[in-house]
């Protein structure tokens, strides 16, 4: 007695797995990307200037901003401190360029002492950030 063979179903490959892998993949890289854009300084409204430069080089960043409140590297820092402090980072980095982001609407004489105190520093190189 024979018995009765059960049909052969063909073999399919199921990619809705790995279609969700690939969308979970491509989500952590948009993710990631929006996060290391937005750390690079807090949110001031930087002059225009027709010259600017792409800096690429390590750096220090001072900010300045519209009340005249001064952060380095984001974090709020007293003008008095700023010279001793930058310093610090500048020998513990090995860095030797320091940005300064000052809002177009700070006060003139803040952002001079800022420079001021910055020039002090030797071998310190000083950009300030615009946007085109």
């Amino acid at each position: 007695m024979r018995l009765p063979e059960e049909p052969e179903v063909p073999f399919q490959i199921n990619i809705i797995p790995m279609i969700d892998v690939v969308f979970a993949i491509l989500t952590f890289f948009i993710a990631a990307t929006l996060v290391l854009n937005r750390t690079e300084g807090l949110p001031v409204s930087l002059p225009q200037a027709s010259t600017t430069k792409t800096q690429t080089q390590n750096k220090v960043v001072v900010t300045l901003d519209a009340q005249g409140n001064i952060f380095l590297n984001r974090q709020p820092i007293a003008l008095e401190q700023l010279e001793a402090q930058v310093r610090s980072l500048m020998s513990k980095e090995k860095q030797n360029i320091v940005v300064i982001n000052a809002d177009e609407n700070v006060a003139h004489g803040k952002a001079i002492a800022v420079m001021d105190r910055i020039r002090n520093i030797e071998g310190v190189k000083m950009a300030i950030a615009t946007k085109k």
